[in-house]
């Protein structure tokens, strides 16, 4: 793809740089509400959608090319908010289908499976976010769109989809009343092979969860 094609997809630097912070504090936000535990019947599908609506904006960071940081050396933000309350108000919630299994990088052959938890994650994505927004308020968009997409590649990108991975498949396994492998009793520090992964797995059906996390099935 050419500069000229991913121009003519954002031509105005400053809507664009507009559009994408809208679109991460929208998703900060909502997440932030959500970790709150006030609404748990539907923390599951307000998160896919939101987690869903962020990787647009990601996907427009991906496209555009290298965003350069007008100054050399990345300006000092202070300590990083802490994350650890809202990581651990979503597992609370989560419990027992925090845990899931993803594969690391898909183009790596024969890769076995790992377990993560959508806490972290969504916690980790918040923090790349709200480094990039710290930037964006102080009037660096540029340093603030240099970040977004730099962390995009590095790290919130593919974490925020694996997260969108496993909140899909979830209320897809509900939705159409599948079993699901329960993964939470799983070490997520540990690097485990398909055989751990199906000697801890334990079975629940679809319908044990339904309820609590606000999902309709599929009769």
């Amino acid at each position: 793809m050419s500069d000229a094609t991913l121009h003519a997809t954002d031509p105005d630097p400053g809507d664009f740089a507009v559009q994408i912070a809208d679109q991460i504090e929208s998703f900060l936000v909502a997440v932030t509400e959500v970790a709150k535990g006030d609404e748990p019947d539907s923390a599951v599908p307000f998160l896919l959608l939101e987690v869903s609506q962020l990787l647009l904006a990601g996907g427009r960071l991906g496209a555009h090319e290298d965003i350069v940081p007008e100054e050399r050396y990345e300006p000092d933000l202070g300590p990083e908010p802490d994350v650890d309350e809202l990581r651990e108000n979503l597992a609370v919630m989560l419990d027992p289908v925090d845990v899931y299994s993803e594969v690391f990088d898909p183009y790596e052959p024969r890769k076995a499976p790992v377990p993560a938890r959508i806490s972290d994650d969504l916690a980790d994505v918040i923090t790349d976010l709200r480094h990039g927004m710290a930037h964006y308020k102080a009037g660096r968009t540029t340093e603030a769109l240099w970040w977004w997409q730099f962390s995009y590649f590095s790290n919130w990108g593919p974490t925020a989809s694996a997260t969108l991975r496993a909140l899909q498949s979830l209320v897809a396994h509900v939705r159409l009343n599948q079993p699901l492998e329960e993964l939470d009793g799983l070490d997520t520090d540990q690097d485990l092979g398909d055989e751990a992964l199906e000697a801890e797995a334990g079975r629940v059906m679809a319908e044990e969860i339904a309820g609590p996390l606000g999902l309709r099935q599929v009769k």
